[in-house]
């Protein structure tokens, strides 16, 4: 049986774990603590409360939901593919849902960033590429690179494997990946090229991440 290339693709995915009131549980789990991990990462990153922020896969705004009541009202902007995930995240996780306008929950599954303004300094990408083939993130940083020109840092998150050919493997946290389904991981030359070819300065990060997640920090190149 082919497996989905992910399982957030899957017709109905998104309406049926709504439905059930799993808007937490459906972006990965771990749900403070991977939050807090995401926000001191961008910190430490030199994020500042007037920068403004774009969320790439922001879900039901795990993230955001600690970034809003950071940054300057309306300095936060995300897309996911399921706006409504995005709505119920800004209507029961944040204490001042005022400070994050409707407009700035954009729905895209293709990094086309349709309506995203180009003055943004920050993005992230947390957990998505680790749900995607290597084309994908390839086809991403491409996109990317012309329509957020004035970007300081792109910072993203895969799963890395020495040997991707070699099967499957288990990350240091404990979660299994796979070279041809999700959860998927990539070599660290694969990764990098990917950067490079796209127009990025790229490098891993020694940062733990939550599932054996490798931490990507990007730059656009001249």
């Amino acid at each position: 049986m082919a497996h989905p290339v992910s399982p957030y693709l899957v017709p109905g995915f998104y309406d049926s774990a709504l439905a059930k009131g799993r808007h937490r549980d459906i972006v990965g789990g771990r749900w403070d603590e991977t939050g807090r991990i995401q926000m001191q990462i961008l910190r430490d990153a030199g994020m500042q409360p007037d920068h403004r922020l774009l969320d790439i896969g922001a879900g039901s705004l795990r993230l955001g939901c600690k970034a809003v009541p950071f940054l300057n009202p309306g300095h936060y902007w995300a897309t996911d593919a399921s706006r409504a995930l995005m709505l119920r995240g800004r209507a029961v996780e944040l204490a001042q849902p005022d400070r994050l306008p409707e407009h700035h929950l954009i729905e895209d599954s293709t990094f086309a960033l349709p309506g995203v303004p180009p003055t943004m300094d920050f993005a992230i990408v947390f957990g998505v590429f680790t749900h995607l083939p290597l084309t994908t993130l390839k086809a991403a940083l491409i996109q990317i690179r012309p329509r957020l020109p004035q970007l300081r840092r792109l910072l993203f998150s895969v799963f890395l494997s020495p040997d991707p050919a070699a099967g499957s493997r288990r990350q240091a946290d404990g979660v299994v990946t796979h070279p041809d389904r999700p959860p998927y991981h990539f070599s660290q030359f694969d990764v990098m090229q990917a950067c490079t070819g796209s127009g990025w300065h790229a490098t891993a990060e020694p940062v733990m991440l939550p599932r054996g997640q490798v931490l990507i920090a990007a730059t656009p190149a001249p």
